[in-house]
């Protein structure tokens, strides 16, 4: 993968997509679709409170423009997600406490999964968001204690990692299952990619 070190274009050269993001899971699903991109990893001051949509969508502007800073000729790809329970946000737990008492709350009850997507090309910026509804099983004790012991909660908003052993505390979802994995590939798709599907 390249290390997104700043560089000059070359004359006539297609722009690159870059991810700014430090995510393996968004990195993966962009694998998958067969989107050639770079990563620049950036460190932004995220908003953690507020409208939940607005937060996402900010969050991921933000990112995106701290990378188009540092990679003005490209394409930037800025992703935000975050977990809402009636409208409250659950971030990234800091400690096993913090972990259990937002699977505790989340524990038979529907949250959504709100991500924020700002596509930086300078002919045609855009900043959308989509949004997947989760429905948790009723978690007792233990089954929240079993599953903050593998450590999966660690870096993952709201505490859980679907496409992990986090999958056993869900019900159902509604939406995009890939939302709730860290990139809604619908809704990016439904940005002008003519910049971004270009052959590797």
């Amino acid at each position: 993968m390249p290390s997104g070190r700043q560089h000059d274009a070359p004359a006539g050269r297609r722009p690159a997509l870059v991810l700014a993001s430090r995510s393996p899971q968004r990195r993966a699903i962009l694998e998958q679709l067969g989107i050639a991109f770079e990563v620049v990893a950036v460190d932004v001051d995220e908003i953690g409170a507020g409208d939940p949509v607005q937060v996402a969508r900010s969050n991921a502007l933000a990112k995106a423009q701290a990378a188009a800073a540092r990679r003005p000729e490209d394409v930037i790809l800025g992703v935000d997600t975050v977990v809402a329970l009636d409208g409250e946000i659950y971030g990234k737990p800091a400690s096993e406490e913090e972990a259990r008492e937002t699977l505790r709350r989340l524990g038979g009850r529907t949250h959504e999964v709100v991500s924020g997507l700002a596509l930086l090309d300078p002919a045609n910026p855009q900043v959308v968001h989509d949004v997947t509804r989760v429905t948790f099983r009723a978690l007792d004790a233990g089954s929240i204690r079993r599953y903050v012991e593998t450590g999966e909660w660690s870096g993952r908003a709201g505490g859980y990692a679907i496409q992990g052993r986090g999958a056993a505390l869900v019900r159902r979802i509604m939406g995009d299952y890939l939302n709730v994995v860290g990139l809604p590939v619908g809704t990016l798709l439904d940005l002008d990619l003519s910049l971004m599907l270009r052959e590797n």
